[in-house]
């Protein structure tokens, strides 16, 4: 299960991340957002994505490193939470629902990761699963 969950959250910030730094312009204007804020938004999910992906080759996958994902994950989550309630940027109402629909992906992905350790601790010799 660790190993399906870590591929998905690495290929989703693989993706997030190109199209945010790709095609900021345009999704800003679609959510009224600042280009420049989704453009290194996306610009920061490359290297995550990269190192997810270095943990993923690991086996058994490093416990620390899987934990520093979880908590990069959940730094993403409170960020976007602080970036709805603080004034910084004034999305329109498609742009609020994008804010909170991929916070809500990021939770589901910190969630999953959580359970599969659980999982591994009472059984760790299904490591990778």
């Amino acid at each position: 299960m660790l190993t399906r969950v870590l591929k998905s959250d690495m290929l989703l910030c693989a993706v997030s991340g190109l199209l945010l730094a790709l095609a900021a312009d345009p999704l800003g204007d679609l959510f009224a957002l600042p280009a420049p804020l989704l453009r290194w938004a996306g610009i920061v999910l490359l290297p995550v994505a990269a190192f997810i992906g270095y943990v993923v080759s690991r086996t058994p996958h490093p416990t620390g490193a899987v934990w520093a994902i979880m908590t990069l994950n959940s730094l993403w989550v409170v960020d976007s939470v602080i970036l709805l309630f603080t004034g910084w940027v004034d999305p329109n109402a498609l742009g609020i629902a994008f804010i909170i629909a991929q916070a809500l992906v990021v939770v589901v992905f910190v969630e999953l990761q959580y359970i599969a350790l659980r999982r591994l601790r009472r059984a760790p010799h299904a490591m990778a699963a």
